[in-house]
C-alpha cells in the first residue's frame, strides 16, 4: 500500500492515510493478515512526520481494523470489502464505462467527481457528506 497525501486537499494528513486504507479495504486491496506500511517508510514516501502515521494506524486500531503486533508492524485484521465493490464486480465494469463514456463527451475529472458526488448525494443522503469527503478529494482524485 502506498499512501498519497495531498496538501492542498485540507483534509489532514493522518486522515488520508485512514481514508486511503478504509478505501483500500473497501476495494479488496487490502485484506486480513496484510501488513501495512511502518510509520518509518510512510515518512519517507509522503514526507510526512511518522506521528502523523502512528495516529492514523491508532484510529484504525480503534476502528477494529487493524492490530499492532510489537516488533513485526501494523497489520489488516478485518476486511470492510464487499463483493458487489470487487475489481471482478459487474458494477465496477459498468462504472469503467460510464467512466470512459464521461472522458468521451469531453468531461474533465472534477466534472466527473461533481456529477459522481451529486448522485452519491441524491441516493445515499445519509452518508453523503461522510462519502463525498472521504472517497474524493477536493481535485477530482479517487481515493
Amino acid at each position: 500500500m502506498e499512501f498519497r497525501i495531498d496538501r492542498r486537499s485540507g483534509v489532514a494528513a493522518y486522515q488520508q492515510i485512514v481514508l486511503q486504507t478504509k478505501q483500500a479495504l473497501r476495494l479488496g486491496a487490502l485484506v486480513p493478515g496484510d501488513r501495512l506500511p511502518t510509520a518509518k517508510e510512510v515518512a519517507a514516501s509522503c514526507a510526512v512526520n511518522p506521528n502523523t502515521t502512528l495516529k492514523a494506524y491508532r484510529e484504525l486500531e480503534r476502528e477494529g481494523l487493524v492490530e499492532p503486533r510489537p516488533g513485526q508492524g501494523t497489520f489488516v485484521r478485518r476486511s470492510l470489502a464487499s463483493p458487489q465493490a470487487g475489481a471482478d464486480s459487474p458494477l465496477r465494469g459498468s462504472l469503467e464505462e460510464w467512466m470512459d463514456q464521461a472522458r468521451e463527451a469531453g468531461l474533465e475529472r472534477e466534472d466527473v467527481a461533481a456529477l459522481v458526488a451529486s448522485v452519491l448525494e441524491d441516493r445515499y443522503p445519509q452518508s453523503a457528506a461522510a462519502a463525498g469527503n472521504s472517497e474524493f478529494s477536493g481535485n477530482g482524485e479517487h481515493r
